[in-house]
Parts: structure tokens; C-alpha cells; sequence
């Protein structure tokens, strides 16, 4: 009897072994639009990094929801969409492929705010960076929930580039801050030198390398935009925007997928 056109559809995609017959699921936290105070451009999350952890992810049959803190539309930092005129980003073929992909942008449109979910139903937590993390995850009480809730609950906790902003005032339920201690990454004072350079003046408001270390963090890096993740029991932390897939792949492993 010949296969159905059902069965063509659902039995062609790649086979990938897996420990348990249930999906994971994984929860992206990407930030909603903002205005950079510094600089006075409207700033989002940089691209690569929700569409490389989500491609690293989807790739191995994990189920990923697509979050924002207030919920709602969410945008691409523009430097970060590789069919900006700037051409900035315009060899990152993975987000050329989301972008041109209609249902995939469509989970853009309308994200589900991270305060309405059952975090209970997730088996880690990432959050992507970008600029506007950098003026509106510091002080976030809804990302700061999310954060702690995961910890809390020894799941997998990933968070990398200027999202580890959320990092910085983050206390646990017993007042402890939770980077005291740990080895972390994120956006190195390299880095920033190099942006500022290039823009001309100070683009963020804050040094994420120099206020980690305040807060007590064992903070390391792998070289200026060197692909870089930090794994510190059940927190993982990636460096910056080149990051993102090393963090998906770090989380594979401690998912046991």
C-alpha cells in the first residue's frame, strides 16, 4: 500500500536519538522594544540569539516557546537582521532563514508574556540578549521571577550577552545574590570598547564585566567576539551574540538530549 501524502509530510525530517518519548520544552526570553537612554535608538534583542539556540533546539525535537516580559510584539535589533542596508549581520544565514520564513516570524508578532505562564510546564529557561536588555532586564521583576523560579527549581539556567543584565540585581528567595560565586560570562569590556569605538560614543549604560565583579562573580571571557559559554553547575552563561549556539549546545548536554 503507498504511503499517503500524511506520512511523506511527518516522516521525512531528520532522526535524532533521544532518551525520553516526551519532548522537551524550553522557554526563550527575548526582550520587548525599548529606547537605548544613551544613544536614543530604538533597540530590541539581538537576532542571532534566538534564532541560532532556536534552530540548536528545534534541530533535537525540543519544543521552544518564544516569551517576552511584557508580551506582545517583539523587534530585531536592526544591526542584528541580516537584510538591514548596514549588512552588519548579513552573513548569518540561520536568522536569513527565519526571517523568510512566515511562520516562524509570526511567533514574533504576538509573545506570550512571561508573567501568564506556567513555568512549571518548561525544562530550562534561556534569555537572549541584545541592547535593549541592557536598559530594561536589570531591574525586571518579571525576568527576575522567571530567573529564580528555574534556579530555584535546579533546572537548566542559560542567559547570555547584555541579557546577563538580569544577573546583576538578581537575589534568591533566601536574599543571597545568585552570580556570588559562580563563574559567569557575558559581554566583555573588549567588546564594549570595540562598539563604543565604532559608534563614537558610550552606548551602554553600565559595564556588565566590571558590575559582575562587584556582585561577586568569578566573571571570564574568551577573547574579543570569541564564541564562549560558561557552565557553572545549573547555570550557563555565553559571552555575546556568537554565543548563542555554544549555550544551546551546553544545554543539550545538561538535558541529557
Amino acid at each position: 500500500m503507498p504511503a499517503t501524502n500524511e506520512q511523506i509530510v511527518t516522516d521525512h525530517h531528520m532522526r535524532v536519538d533521544t532518551i525520553s518519548s516526551k519532548p522537551k520544552k524550553v522557554l526563550i526570553v527575548v526582550s520587548n522594544p525599548a529606547v537605548a537612554s544613551t544613544v536614543g535608538w530604538a533597540v530590541g534583542f539581538w537576532a542571532a540569539e534566538l534564532t541560532h539556540p532556536y534552530y540548536e533546539l528545534t534541530e533535537r525535537g525540543v519544543e521552544v516557546t518564544i516569551a517576552s516580559p511584557g508580551g506582545g510584539k517583539v523587534e530585531m535589533d536592526a544591526l542584528s537582521d541580516p537584510r538591514d542596508p548596514s549588512k552588519w549581520s548579513s552573513e548569518d544565514l540561520i536568522t536569513m532563514g527565519f526571517v523568510n520564513t512566515p511562520e516562524l516570524m509570526a511567533l514574533l508578532e504576538s509573545t506570550p508574556k512571561l508573567a501568564d505562564l506556567d513555568l512549571d510546564e518548561f525544562d530550562a529557561i534561556m534569555v537572549a540578549g541584545g541592547l535593549a536588555p541592557m536598559f530594561t532586564f536589570r531591574d525586571n521583576e518579571h525576568v527576575h521571577n522567571a530567573l529564580r523560579h528555574f534556579y530555584e527549581a535546579e533546572k537548566p539556567t542559560c542567559i547570555y550577552c547584555h541579557g546577563t543584565a538580569a544577573l546583576v540585581d538578581l537575589t534568591l528567595s533566601d536574599g543571597s545574590r545568585l552570580v556570588e560565586g559562580k563563574t559567569v560570562t557575558g559581554f566583555s569590556n573588549l567588546e564594549e570598547d570595540y562598539s563604543d569605538s565604532f559608534v563614537g560614543q558610550r552606548v551602554m549604560p553600565f559595564r556588565l564585566e566590571d558590575t559582575l565583579k562587584e556582585r561577586g562573580a568569578n566573571y571570564v571571557q574568551g577573547g574579543l567576539f570569541k564564541a564562549f559559554v560558561v557552565r557553572d553547575g545549573r547555570l550557563i552563561t555565553g559571552q555575546q551574540q556568537y554565543s548563542g549556539r555554544k549555550v544551546a549546545q551546553a544545554l543539550i548536554e545538561a538535558l541529557g538530549i
